[in-house]
């Protein structure tokens, strides 16, 4: 007699803290994993960029350059680069190894609010309050960007990039894509909650005074401003928050609606949020000192994590792990499933 297989265990969330770094950099704008997971990046107010051994605890380099705050930084396929963005207007070029300016790229009118690689980590694109995105080629010496995208009519808050697509959220309440294979642009308007009546539909910064966050103006008109946006992990939706306290999950191809995400508060700051490593849930920052993570075809609360008292800035989910980084004030944590095992004991 042949028993019947055991069911494949449910996906863990990370609610265990396995470590708090306090990272020196007075407010922590930002933090990111690299591609493998095995590190992480936090973007500083003191002007610093560092990287970090987050299981570890670990501090492996500081790199200085930034003439003001640095407000998003991504490491390149193979490690051996990283980009930055910040309050200085300036794109910055890092070659991990020795912590030196490799080049630093100006043109922007205002901040820039975030970097990325493309694949090949050849080009970097930014994405500036001057509602613009600029490619920068890393191989050339021409110091003037190789195409700028303008289309927005507000700041970019947010840049994505897959092999062959740019993802882009602005404050003017529109998430547009770019087929770079098609040479065609997508730009789906997302409504705001607020009694405009306002529907997602496609077409073919000011100062705050906690020091530690980055306040987006809230306009007076119906659209709903994007404060972050990605990609699923099959590359088959992608995921948009705005500042009616709302996440929204919509068919990248078609644009249509697949599912509204409430629960958690962001009315005021840019804060992230992503899918998990499988493309279980979705989590979010938010105002109120918690990681929010939902399930994501049923759209029910899995999990209200509480980080602490003030606001979750920013967040970080591993690639293949259930393993999450978050940013409160000055400091980061690093969370694990329950089941967790550290190397040599237990976590």
């Amino acid at each position: 007699m042949a028993f019947p297989e055991p069911k494949p265990r449910g996906p863990e969330l990370p609610q265990k803290l396995l470590k708090t770094l306090d990272c020196g950099q007075r407010a922590v704008r930002a933090v990111r994993f690299n591609v493998d997971g095995n590190y992480c990046l936090t973007c500083g107010s003191d002007k610093t960029l560092k990287l970090w051994s987050p299981l570890r605890g670990t501090l492996l380099r500081t790199y200085s350059g930034h003439g003001y705050e640095v407000l998003d930084a991504a490491g390149s396929f193979d490690n051996s680069s990283l980009c930055s963005g910040g309050g200085d207007k300036a794109v910055v070029l890092w070659d991990v190894a020795s912590g030196q300016v490799v080049r630093k790229f100006r043109g922007h009118a205002g901040k820039v609010n975030t970097v990325q690689f493309n694949e090949e980590a050849t080009v970097i694109l930014s994405g500036s309050i001057d509602s613009t995105i600029r490619c920068w080629d890393c191989r050339s010496r021409r110091p003037e960007p190789i195409q700028t995208l303008d289309e927005a009519k507000d700041g970019i808050s947010s840049v994505k990039v897959s092999d062959h697509e740019v993802l882009a959220g602005s404050v003017d309440g529109r998430v547009r894509r770019y087929d770079l294979r098609m040479g065609q642009l997508f730009s789906d308007y997302v409504g705001s909650e607020c009694g405009w009546g306002c529907e997602a539909g496609r077409e073919g910064g000011g100062s705050t005074g906690d020091p530690s966050l980055t306040c987006l103006p809230t306009p007076s008109l119906p659209p709903g401003p994007i404060t972050c946006t990605c990609f699923s992990r099959d590359g088959q939706c992608t995921l948009v928050s705005s500042l009616d306290s709302t996440l929204r999950l919509l068919d990248k191809d078609t644009g249509e609606l697949l599912g509204e995400y409430t629960g958690h508060k962001n009315q005021e700051y840019k804060l992230d949020c992503c899918l998990s490593e499988r493309d279980t849930h979705v989590v979010s920052c938010s105002e109120d000192g918690k990681v929010f993570f939902w399930d994501l075809v049923e759209g029910a609360l899995a999990l209200a994590l509480p980080v602490g008292p003030s606001v979750v800035q920013s967040l970080a989910y591993h690639p293949t792990e259930p393993c999450l980084l978050t940013a409160m004030g000055g400091s980061i944590q690093c969370w694990r499933e329950e089941t967790y095992k550290a190397e040599g004991g237990t976590g």
